[in-house]
């Protein structure tokens, strides 16, 4: 990779993608010591916000916003919003309302939704906007259908179910999360569904979605008011075509250890970035809060002359059925499956073991599991397999040896 900064012909440093990674790197360069301007542009009209809450409390009617706590008029940082980029030349961003030049780019464009082929008439939710127009549509006894039993069908179920309606999840593979967790861990999470009141459908594909019903591949209809598509996110990328920025093949940002492109002065964050993990040995496209937070971060040093490569111990979260979900680290098929305590305990723990040493943990409702576990990930600790699935053990005390 050759992206370092040349600020030879202009001290402007322009971040495109105003949400959590594209806001903290803009910061980062002011708070680290950057002097010129700092352009951070955003296609969305609002200035930027944390989108976490978005199924959560805006949902829920706790907040009808959620601004980041950033003063970017006091940082002298330019913030232009409702600015779409349509392009990239060498030492100019294209956009919709005109070009800026640049010393340094950086590319914090994020993910968008992934459309459902047939379910044009469906919601989603991706934005703030999306978010205030969906709970307006939550009342009590309204039939909502939600298509994708992932962490955002989980979420938006949960509030949907506090609001009243009746809800139906329904989701391609055979259990929640598929992909992402192994079934039998997916199947245990099944049953907060049922618990919470929502009636659960894997191995169920959607053919269409008509006025006031969705049809299922089998021919069965489901009765539906409204219904929200959640099938997972791609690289907002499309805008970057012809420029030379290399993609991977799900149309990621391509960059090095250091978040830097092929292109001299352009570096990539967050949920568009596919950066190398010495760590886990492989390439990682994270689309998390904590990636982006700490990305956007990192990109700011390295703008600035740093020279540390980025391999963090990938986190998240999610907030369900009553219940909070926390994973760290990153598993693989073949890692060793670990149950600590049973998905019919309050709470329980899973931990995938390469080896001996600790990969990745999921827990539910157990966060001194998780706070010690990131410990444990990040040194490569080995436990003693036996140990550790005894709830009882603290992991720090299921070290071996």
């Amino acid at each position: 990779m050759t992206g370092v900064a040349d600020l030879s012909g202009t001290d402007q440093v322009v971040v495109v993608g105003a949400g959590l990674a594209g806001a903290h790197c803009a910061s980062g360069l002011r708070r680290g010591g950057w002097r010129g301007r700092i352009v951070l542009v955003g296609e969305e009209p609002h200035a930027p916000y944390d989108r976490p809450p978005l199924s959560k409390q805006v949902l829920l009617g706790k907040a009808d916003d959620t601004p980041l706590d950033i003063d970017f008029a006091h940082l002298g940082i330019e913030l232009l919003t409702g600015r779409r980029a349509t392009g990239l030349t060498p030492g100019v961003l294209h956009t919709d309302g005109g070009d800026l030049p640049y010393g340094a780019l950086v590319i914090a464009t994020g993910a968008a939704p992934r459309v459902l082929p047939g379910a044009e008439r469906a919601h989603l939710l991706h934005t703030l906007d999306d978010a205030l127009a969906l709970r307006a549509l939550l009342r009590p006894g309204l039939r909502l259908v939600l298509v994708g039993a992932g962490w955002i069908g989980a979420e938006v179920a949960t509030a949907a179910r506090a609001a009243g309606c009746r809800v139906t999840v329904v989701e391609a593979g055979p259990a929640p999360v598929p992909g992402a967790l192994p079934t039998g861990i997916g199947r245990a999470m099944a049953a907060w569904y049922a618990e919470a009141g929502v009636e659960l459908r894997c191995d169920a594909a959607v053919a269409a979605v008509e006025p006031g019903a969705v049809l299922l591949a089998d021919g069965s209809h489901l009765p539906a008011d409204e219904v929200v598509v959640g099938i997972g996110v791609r690289p907002a990328t499309g805008w970057l075509a012809g420029s030379g920025v290399e993609l991977d093949a799900a149309g990621a940002v391509v960059v090095d250890d250091r978040l830097r492109t092929g292109l001299p002065g352009v570096f990539a964050v967050g949920d568009c970035a596919n950066y190398p993990s010495a760590r886990t040995g492989a390439r990682l496209t994270v689309q998390h809060w904590d990636h982006a937070l700490q990305s956007g971060q990192a990109a700011a040093a390295s703008v600035l002359g740093a020279d540390a490569p980025y391999d963090p111990v990938p986190y998240f979260w999610s907030e369900q059925f009553g219940r909070m979900v926390q994973y760290v680290g990153r598993h693989d098929a073949g890692d060793e499956l670990v149950w600590r305590g049973s998905p019919q305990d309050p709470t329980w723990a899973v931990l995938w073991l390469r080896e001996g040493a600790l990969r990745a943990v999921l827990t539910v409702d157990r966060p001194r599991d998780l706070t010690q576990a990131r410990r444990l990930v990040e040194r490569g600790a080995v436990l003693d397999p036996a140990r550790a699935a005894d709830p009882s053990v603290p992991l720090k005390a299921a070290v071996a040896g």
